[in-house]
């Protein structure tokens, strides 16, 4: 089997990070994977990108449904620790090589077993929204009772993509790279609930949503329930878009500048609720840096990265919903503005309406008592 990394290379061991050249001392890999196995969860973080009883417990699920097995010379523990070794630091094989000591067919071999492997089990990862309230929505006076019906947030990212020269039209994006667009639906504690991956970076959003919801394994949406979606999107069924052409401001408690009126409120109280699809990204993107490369793995194998890596995500936030990574990307990112948009569906007013009312009811208690 050809190594993925068997191009040029030049001096390979100026692609191993500062930090991690100090293992290059070790006997070989199995070495260096004990040594990380039994050593502090924050070192099995670093390197393996989880902590060590959520890797052992991932260990024990490859294994127990006959995904993955030890063979003479490598145990399951170090295939794993290989394939997270690469998605996580974005090594180059070469490099990976001369950390584990194994030869290039070696690493590419188990790297696709453990991708397959995780691409088996990859939807028992992806719940869909439950029929109770996000606790984010519940909890927080902003957003309860107007938004009971929503269970998340859509949105759209581009991963870079290695394509050969004439395939590279269609995943030319509107930036002029080349990608492949992904949308995602996010859960409000930073899960996906779905994720389509492999369309050419310059298929327009609509169209990728339109596919999510009518291909074999779609996006499902409960019945009276809704997602939102920035400007990117039209208002549909289930999906909710702010108000076309409405500027708002962001400080609206403790500050001097407030909302104007009901469609302003709205666009910030639904910017606020939408930006979890950026944390989740950016939290997905610092855990596995190879999303972000373009590597020169088959454009199918890409493709795989993507959802494996947001499978990952999942089964990791479950599994230890506070490690870093995660408390790096829980605090809100700055509201952005919006673009125009077609549709003003029903709900958007009755919503928008319902806050605003609220909203200038709770100032005019305000000022009565001040006065």
């Amino acid at each position: 089997m050809k190594s993925f990394d068997d191009e040029k290379d030049g001096n390979f061991e100026a692609s191993i990070p500062k930090e991690l050249r100090n293992h290059l001392s070790v006997s070989n890999g199995t070495k260096f994977v004990d040594d990380v196995l039994k050593g502090t969860n924050e070192s099995c973080l670093e390197n393996f990108r989880m902590d060590k009883r959520v890797f052992f417990k991932l260990c024990d699920m490859l294994q127990t449904r006959g995904l993955l097995r030890h063979t003479n010379r490598i145990k399951i523990e170090e295939q794993l620790a290989i394939f997270m070794f690469i998605v996580g630091h974005n090594l180059r094989t070469r490099a990976v090589q001369e950390l584990f000591r194994y030869s290039g067919e070696t690493i590419s071999r188990h790297f696709n077993n453990v991708l397959s492997a995780i691409m088996t089990i990859s939807l028992d990862f992806f719940q869909p929204p439950s029929s109770n309230v996000p606790p984010e929505i519940r909890e927080d006076p902003r957003f309860y009772p107007y938004f009971v019906n929503c269970v998340g947030a859509v949105d759209s990212i581009h991963f870079p993509v290695t394509v050969g020269v004439d395939e590279q039209g269609p995943f030319q994006n509107k930036n002029g790279f080349l990608s492949q667009n992904v949308l995602a639906a996010c859960s409000f504690d930073m899960k996906f609930h779905y994720v389509l991956a492999g369309w050419e970076g310059s298929a327009p959003d609509m169209r990728v949503l339109n596919s999510a919801l009518t291909r074999r394994n779609k996006l499902e949406v409960p019945d009276g329930k809704y997602y939102l979606v920035d400007s990117k999107y039209a208002n549909i069924h289930g999906f909710i878009a702010p108000y076309p052409g409405v500027s708002y401001n962001q400080l609206e408690y403790g500050g001097t500048i407030h909302p104007q009126d009901a469609r302003e409120l709205f666009n910030q109280r639904h910017s606020i609720l939408h930006n979890v699809t950026g944390r989740t990204f950016a939290a997905l993107k610092e855990r596995f840096p190879i999303l972000m490369s373009a590597p020169s793995y088959p454009l199918a194998t890409q493709v795989k990265l993507v959802v494996a890596s947001c499978a990952l995500h999942n089964y990791i936030r479950s599994e230890n919903p506070d490690d870093w990574i995660f408390k790096m990307h829980e605090q809100p990112l700055e509201i952005v503005g919006d673009e125009e948009l077609e549709h003003d569906p029903q709900v958007r007013n009755s919503i928008a309406t319902d806050i605003w009312n609220d909203y200038i009811r709770d100032y005019d208690t305000i000022d009565d008592v001040v006065v």
